[in-house]
């Protein structure tokens, strides 16, 4: 398994507070360090769910980690979206300050995490968006869990929230080629391309649910030849 951070986690750039902020930079700044300590606490819990599984059953579901805070411009492009004037008191609307994205291998090790992860007693669910079971138009497919654990500093404790998105290595990697699409060009995309993508979309999600089909065979015959069937 590997962890992966974005490179502007807690750096000059990722502290720069925004103008509309300025006054209260310092505030700012803990929020930031706060929210960052919130993501380490849950890519912990699933670095640690993931050992413990290895242990008991030989095997890692969780591929790889990701983790990201947002932006400071996406933070306030996302304040604007909202229709929420642009106040550091005004963040708590936001569910995604801090994500983590977990990469598994096959599609029933997405829901069983998850639900390890939601049934600790310090994980407290806010929201949940299946858009494996109900893809997005697009094509998009993953599980998206807000939870709000509580983060404890010297003199304090905060309960922030974190996104937490768990999907399969073919969603992810469609995901990454649909990120680009989307956001890194200043060009129209052509519409034959969107369908295209639409498409391995589905020819993915078909894939996805034949890999788990023969896992699961393989499961029964090695148990067979366990018992000697």
């Amino acid at each position: 398994m590997s962890i992966e951070f974005e490179k502007n986690l807690l750096t000059e750039s990722t502290l720069q507070t925004p103008i509309e902020f300025i006054h209260q930079q310092a505030e700012y700044q803990r929020l930031m360090m706060a929210y960052y300590a919130a993501m380490r606490e849950v890519q912990t819990k699933f670095e640690i769910l993931n050992d413990e599984l290895n242990v008991r059953y030989r095997r890692n579901p969780i591929e790889f980690i990701k983790v990201r805070l947002k932006k400071n411009q996406s933070i306030l492009d996302k304040l604007s979206r909202y229709g929420l004037e642009r106040t550091l008191d005004n963040l708590k609307h936001i569910n995604d300050i801090a994500g983590v994205r977990i990469v598994c291998t096959y599609l029933d090790d997405i829901y069983e995490i998850a639900n390890m992860f939601v049934s600790q007693d310090d994980v407290t669910l806010i929201q949940i968006k299946d858009y494996i079971k109900k893809p997005k138009e697009n094509g998009y497919r993953s599980l998206h869990l807000t939870i709000e654990i509580p983060v404890y500093f010297s003199d304090s404790k905060r309960r922030l929230r974190v996104e937490v998105q768990i999907r399969t290595i073919a969603m992810d990697f469609w995901a990454s080629l649909e990120h680009d699409m989307k956001y890194k060009n200043n060009v129209q995309v052509p519409v034959a391309l969107k369908n295209e993508l639409k498409e391995c979309a589905d020819i993915i999600s078909s894939t996805d649910l034949r890999m788990q089909k023969i896992k699961n065979e393989l499961d029964n015959v090695f148990k067979s030849a366990e018992r000697g069937d």
